[in-house]
């Protein structure tokens, strides 16, 4: 059990300091996150952090592929209901 970030990443910072199990680091092109250390934030927090902090949509993915933040997640109309 593990989130994955993918291409699309624009390395902003935002989510590695917001990890609270450090498991964000910097690669290239874009970060990654250490699956040993990822724990989906099930222990700390009701929702992954790094998707809650994420600016762009689709680069954090779950074990089977779907986007935390799907296209048009975080657009001003979705977050206004």
């Amino acid at each position: 059990m593990a989130l994955e970030i993918v291409a699309g990443c624009v390395n902003c910072w935002a989510c590695v300091t917001l990890c609270p199990h450090q498991a964000i680091f910097e690669a290239r092109p874009h970060f990654l996150i250490n699956s040993d250390r990822c724990t989906e934030c099930i222990d700390t927090h009701a929702t992954p952090q790094c998707a809650a902090i994420c600016p762009i949509e689709g680069v954090i993915i779950d074990e089977l592929g779907t986007p935390l933040n799907p296209p048009g997640s975080l657009s001003p109309a979705a977050r206004d209901g």
